[in-house]
Order: C-alpha cells, then structure tokens, then sequence
C-alpha cells in the first residue's frame, strides 16, 4: 500500500494523526517553547500536499477523532467540579473579565476584517471566532456571514491561543491561575482548555467556565448585533 492509498484509509489516517501529535508532545517536553499542536499538523500537510491528495480523504479517519472532541469537552467539567468552591468565590470578577473579552474579541476581529477591506458577510464572518464551533456556526448564520470562514477562523484561534496564549501572559506578568484560564478560555475556546488540563487543574477548571461564559455572552451580543444590521 503506497502512502497516498494509505491517507484514504480511516485507520491510516487516524494512526498517522496520533503518532504525529505523540512525537510532537515528545519534542515539547524536551523544548517547552515548541507548540505540539502546530508541529503535529506540519508532517500531516506536507504529506497532503506533496501528494496531492484531497483534506477530505484523510478526515475519514479524522472525522472518527473529531467525535471525540463532544466527550472530551464534557470531561472538562471534572476539574471545574473539583475546584468549585474556589471558582464560586470568583465568579462574579470572571464574569467581568469574560465579558470583556468577548467584547474585545468580537470587535477586534471585525475592525480588523473591515479596515482590511473585506466585504460585510465576512466581516461577520469573524466575529464569533473565539467561540467553540456549534456555537460559532449559529452565530455566523444570525449575523449574514459565511460558517466555512467561521469554521476555519475557530480553529486557527484555538491552535494559536494554545500554542503561544500561556507564554505571551507569562510575558505580559499574568501568572494567576484564574486570570490564565479566563484569558484562554475566552479566546481560544475548547482548543485552548484542553491544553490548560496538563498545566494545571486551576487554569483548566476556570477556562472550561470561561469557554462556556463567553458562549453566552457572544450569543446574546450576537442577537442584539443582528437586530441592529436588520434595522439598519
């Protein structure tokens, strides 16, 4: 079987994808600053490129490790019950935070798609980036956008924020557990929680609240953006 047949492949392409991301976290714990997530997808595209082969014959594996993405992201209520006492004291500052990020998040990223010139559907397109994608869908359909761009946006977010989120806080001196994991949690959703879970329970516990908050609040400030668009 010639690698190109073996992309087609669910099983292939589903053994390719975990030795890929088990040999990038073997190099992130020899060289912390390396994000695994990145390098995990560099030998996956190269192969796809180089043999010209459709993203869509290798996600028929993939699709089977997307299905876990549900039970891992329920999991993450785990350490969010064990620290619940802690979170009940905070949660009226996380609140506040979370919705300040969401704000600036939202606004940012659709500034940003408009000073570069791009045309209305997706501008709107870019605004519920920072959210996990079911909700993100939704919300680009309510605003007029294009869900492909969403789609592609949530998960260029979450991998960076994942990636190099920990590192520009530790730059910026914001070490607390709660301010971490609600900074991550609000910007780079589900993506960016799960790799809180091997840094800390704290930061973990406090994202996973944080994802679902910003949720809500994107949702809501999405509805009251549509009404305006509609009446405008």
């Amino acid at each position: 079987m010639t690698l190109a047949e073996g992309l087609r492949n669910p099983a292939f392409s589903i053994a390719l994808t975990v030795a890929a991301y088990a040999a990038a976290l073997a190099l992130h714990r020899r060289w912390r600053s390396i994000p695994p997530i990145v390098v995990a997808c560099v030998p996956i595209v190269a192969a796809l490129l180089l043999l010209r082969e459709p993203y869509a014959d290798y996600n028929r594996g993939g699709s089977y490790l997307t299905w876990w993405l549900g039970p891992a992201t329920v999991a993450l209520a785990v350490p969010m019950y064990r620290n619940g006492l802690a979170l009940r004291r905070s949660l009226p500052r996380l609140a506040l935070m979370v919705l300040a990020g969401t704000v600036v998040g939202m606004v940012s990223a659709g500034v940003t798609a408009w000073l570069l010139g791009a045309p209305l559907p997706v501008v709107m397109s870019t605004v519920p980036k920072s959210v996990t994608t079911p909700i993100a869908i939704e919300v680009c359909q309510e605003l007029g956008g294009i869900p492909q761009i969403t789609i592609a946006l949530v998960i260029l977010t979450g991998v960076l924020g994942a990636s190099f989120g920990p590192a520009l806080l530790r730059l910026v001196r914001v070490t607390d557990d709660r301010a971490v994991g609600a900074a991550i949690g609000s910007a780079a959703h589900g993506i960016g929680t799960a790799s809180l879970v091997r840094r800390s329970e704290m930061q973990a516990s406090v994202s996973a609240w944080a994802m679902a908050a910003a949720g809500v609040f994107t949702s809501l400030l999405a509805t009251i953006l549509a009404l305006f668009l509609r009446r405008g």
